[in-house]
């Protein structure tokens, strides 16, 4: 019988995971964890969050010593105020995108609708695609609405996220879009013609639309605004790493914990933000300590995704279930 050789990652992994402790995982197992050295390089990058003291809960942010309550507030408050903050429209998106990952809670519903009202456009785009993502039947009122507005791109990311949710109610503008510059066309299915609709058979505003839902107002993934995703990638982001970091994520063992928790202190903000994601499944104290730290981390998105992920994490927030409409493509 001839002795399979492993080289490279895979032979790293292989001792390090103590296989005989694992044998059922195979060579598909194999895979899955080679996967683990791509995001290995986490543990090499210096941390970009203050240091914490420790409290009795582990519920602690930066220096100070914070009771689980404390932490929770907090984190509500951060995505709070910078969703009401309309003089920053990149941290307004970039909380829309962590709040979208909260699923159907009611307090993450509050804040989403209140972004209905923002006075950027670019902000009631990211409402409407947040709403979206939560997969919450509660926020299908205010996105049928957002079908009237008199901006083409927030009545378009409301007909296209209405009709992944199975919502056919902005087909009209959908059908303008395919139309284009051509005589309008009658919608499919019963119903009079969105006030953005006829803006859609305009050349000059197709142009517009396209541009603008090319460039920033789709919702990136991990809790970033894709204005925010953008920089980020082309100031050096490892988009290759976080892709690992989310998978690695779907398998539950302590090798990988340890690697998502070396994730939370890399020098790559997005993979600090997508190990911050996937450390919300784990519901320990020491979870919850490791996330409470990013509320001081230097950059906005990964404050954001960290208390986003707290709360799931301390059970403020139940697990969110996958939407219809949640990071098509991710």
């Amino acid at each position: 019988m001839t002795t399979r050789k492993y080289t490279g990652p895979v032979a790293e992994l292989r001792g390090s995971l103590a296989w005989r402790r694992v044998p059922r995982l195979g060579l598909a197992g194999v895979a899955a964890m080679a996967l683990m050295s791509v995001a290995a390089g986490v543990a090499q990058g210096q941390g970009k969050s203050k240091p914490a003291t420790s409290s009795a809960d582990g519920a602690v942010v930066g220096e100070v010593t914070r009771t689980k309550a404390d932490a929770i507030a907090q984190s509500w408050q951060l995505l709070s105020d910078a969703v009401h903050d309309d003089k920053h429209v990149d941290l307004q998106i970039q909380a829309l995108g962590a709040l979208g990952t909260l699923g159907t809670n009611s307090k993450a519903a509050e804040l989403i609708t209140d972004a209905f009202s923002a006075k950027d456009v670019d902000t009631r785009t990211a409402a409407v695609l947040a709403a979206g993502q939560t997969g919450n039947h509660a926020l299908d009122g205010h996105l049928r609405e957002a079908l009237n507005a008199p901006e083409p791109q927030v009545a378009f990311a409301a007909a296209t996220t209405l009709w992944k949710m199975g919502d056919h109610s902005g087909e009209d503008l959908l059908l303008a879009v395919v139309d284009g510059d051509r005589k309008a066309s009658a919608p499919l299915v019963g119903g009079s013609m969105h006030q953005a609709s006829r803006e859609m058979h305009n050349p000059a505003s197709m142009a517009k639309l396209g541009a603008e839902t090319g460039a920033s107002l789709l919702l990136g993934p991990f809790g970033f605004g894709v204005t925010a995703y953008e920089y980020i990638k082309k100031n050096g982001g490892d988009t290759a790493r976080v892709q690992a970091v989310e998978d690695i994520a779907q398998i539950h063992l302590p090798e990988t914990r340890a690697t998502l928790e070396a994730a939370l202190e890399d020098k790559d903000p997005t993979v600090r933000a997508a190990a911050a994601k996937a450390m919300r499944s784990y519901h320990d104290e020491k979870a919850q300590h490791s996330l409470a730290q990013l509320y001081f981390d230097t950059k906005k998105p990964v404050q954001f995704s960290g208390a986003a992920a707290y709360l799931v994490s301390a059970g403020a927030v139940a697990m969110p279930a996958p939407s219809p409409a949640d990071h098509t493509g991710n």
